[in-house]
């Protein structure tokens, strides 16, 4: 019996054609092209479902990350070095006042410095009951500093005021300066490392924020300069006499004037700028009005005795109280905002 072809065989063969010509290259063309689809497309395919599926998996865990660091820092208040970097690369706030955001990292700043100075210095147990006391006072009081930086920042920025890095370093070299004569600049960051665990970079943005806390509150405080130019006309006169110009200018509670003297200190007393002004006054001579460094009102001095190395002077302080009567009206009319629980202080006031 004789056997059929295979026609499919056949077929097949007839479909490529054995030689390669200028009427069958475009079948040929199509052929290979073909084959290499097969396994174009399908990898193709699974490329953007892998890309799709990194997308949801790094959305997720960015998702669970957010998560884990609100809990940490808005329910459990943890203060740990990494979330304090995180916080210091991130504006993430602490609290708000008036609109404007407090930054969680300065409210870190003070209070790792506080726990650091208990614990080194005090050696104060923080997990004891005493210990856990003084660390909700400290977490109050620096809340209300970090609040008064916000605030001094909203302030500057509506004042044009600004503290340049020159300020600061102007600052930093005044507290160089110390009853023993000057300590070197690594003297000094490696006291202030031991004593408040800040690095160089970390004090100086804490002696910026005072700064800017400082000139606001000179400048918003219209009262207490109408008071000092009043007091610096009386001063003039003859027989000037601080505690009649005291009594003059009155004053109960925050605003009153006091009087005081400093007794016998170096001429280089680090007290805010006082016995330098004081120094090259003569005996019973009256200085002019004196902004201090410590930004806690307005001053004049009287030079009562002096030696080579020591001073003795009488001083007329005049109080600025308009930065805290602001922060405390905000306060009570609800325009200050915190996101973390702290438990009030009573007794506990508003340190500039």
């Amino acid at each position: 019996m004789k056997k059929l072809p295979f026609k499919r065989h056949k077929e097949a063969k007839k479909e490529i054609p054995s030689r390669i010509t200028n009427e069958t290259v475009a079948e040929h063309r199509e052929q290979i092209l073909a084959g290499g689809r097969r396994f174009k497309y399908p990898m193709q395919y699974a490329r953007h479902k892998l890309v799709f599926n990194t997308i949801i998996v790094t959305f997720v865990t960015l998702v669970l990350i957010v998560l884990v660091g609100w809990w940490q820092l808005y329910l459990v208040q943890n203060t740990n070095s990494f979330l304090y970097r995180i916080t210091r690369v991130l504006p993430l706030p602490v609290a708000s006042v008036d609109g404007e955001a407090v930054r969680y990292s300065t409210y870190l700043m003070y209070l790792n410095s506080s726990m650091h100075y208990l614990q080194q210095s005090e050696q104060v147990n923080l997990g004891s009951d005493d210990g856990k006391r003084q660390l909700e006072y400290y977490k109050r009081k620096n809340m209300d500093n970090a609040i008064a930086d916000g605030y001094a920042e909203k302030l500057a920025h509506q004042l044009g005021i600004t503290i340049s890095e020159q300020d600061v370093t102007n600052a930093v070299n005044q507290q160089l300066v110390t009853s023993n004569g000057k300590i070197s600049q690594e003297t000094y960051d490696a006291s202030t490392l031991s004593v408040l665990g800040w690095a160089p970079d970390e004090y100086r943005q804490a002696i910026k924020n005072k700064l800017l806390q400082k000139q606001v509150a000179y400048a918003i405080d219209t009262n207490a300069k109408k008071r000092a130019d009043q007091a610096a006309t009386m001063i003039a006169a003859p027989d000037a006499d601080f505690t009649k110009i005291a009594a003059a200018l009155g004053g109960d509670g925050a605003l009153k004037v006091s009087v005081g003297t400093s007794g016998m200190v170096p001429s280089t007393n680090n007290d805010g700028g006082l016995s330098e002004a004081a120094a090259p006054l003569q005996k019973g001579q009256f200085s002019h009005i004196i902004k201090t460094t410590t930004g806690d009102g307005y001053y004049f001095v009287r030079l009562l005795d002096k030696s080579d190395t020591q001073i003795n002077y009488q001083y007329l302080r005049i109080p600025l109280t308009a930065f805290n009567e602001q922060l405390a009206a905000l306060k009570k009319s609800g325009k200050i905002h915190e996101y973390i629980s702290i438990p009030a202080v009573e007794n506990q006031t508003i340190k500039q």
